[in-house]
């Protein structure tokens, strides 16, 4: 049996998954850093005036994730996927309501020449979420590598573990799903 904090949450989680209730308030503890990490990685790539702090969306992603009675997480690198996927949608739903709030809100260029971006704007989410949506239905694989490594801060190392892929893979895909973006985003802004 692992007793690494890795191996310590895998366990937990499966204890959750089978039905124990206060595994998830033990897990929590042991990947609080490591979100909080991811958080302020993806608010630092934020427009300055973002009003949803690091604290604050892992919060609301440690709710999304408490509430989802279906998720069964197999380990601990699929419970950072997850969690990724969450502040995405987090990050992308604060985007949206920001947007509403703005008369006006265009559509602006992003830049995925580096893993962490100039500040954003709100429409610079969406477009980048819309992105990704498309990116989805032609290939699942390059879109979760994006989330994992835009939305979650995660680095390539990090992102082959949870993916279960080389760090070559990670590198390649990377590339790609870049350009592909790129030239989708260019193609709905025009």
């Amino acid at each position: 049996m692992d007793e690494s904090p890795q191996g310590e949450v895998t366990l937990l989680l499966a204890a959750w998954r089978d039905g124990d209730p206060d595994a998830l308030n033990k897990i929590m503890p042991l990947v609080y850093a490591e979100l909080h990490r991811i958080a302020r990685r993806t608010w630092s790539q934020q427009a300055q005036n973002n009003t949803l702090q690091p604290t604050a969306l892992i919060n609301e992603a440690y709710l999304k994730l408490a509430n989802a009675e279906s998720t069964s997480f197999k380990d601990r690198c699929h419970f950072f996927a997850v969690a990724c996927s969450a502040m995405r949608q987090i990050l992308v739903n604060h985007a949206k309501s920001r947007l509403t709030e703005k008369r006006g809100g265009a559509r602006a260029h992003v830049s995925l020449d580096e893993v962490q971006p100039v500040h954003q704007e709100a429409a610079e989410i969406v477009a980048l979420h819309e992105a990704l949506e498309a990116l989805q239905a032609v290939d699942p694989r390059k879109s979760r590598l994006v989330e994992l490594r835009y939305f979650g801060g995660l680095s390539i190392e990090e992102t082959a573990e949870v993916m279960g892929v080389s760090v070559r893979t990670v590198n390649r895909d990377w590339r790609l799903a870049r350009s592909w973006l790129i030239r989708q985003m260019n193609r709905e802004s025009s």
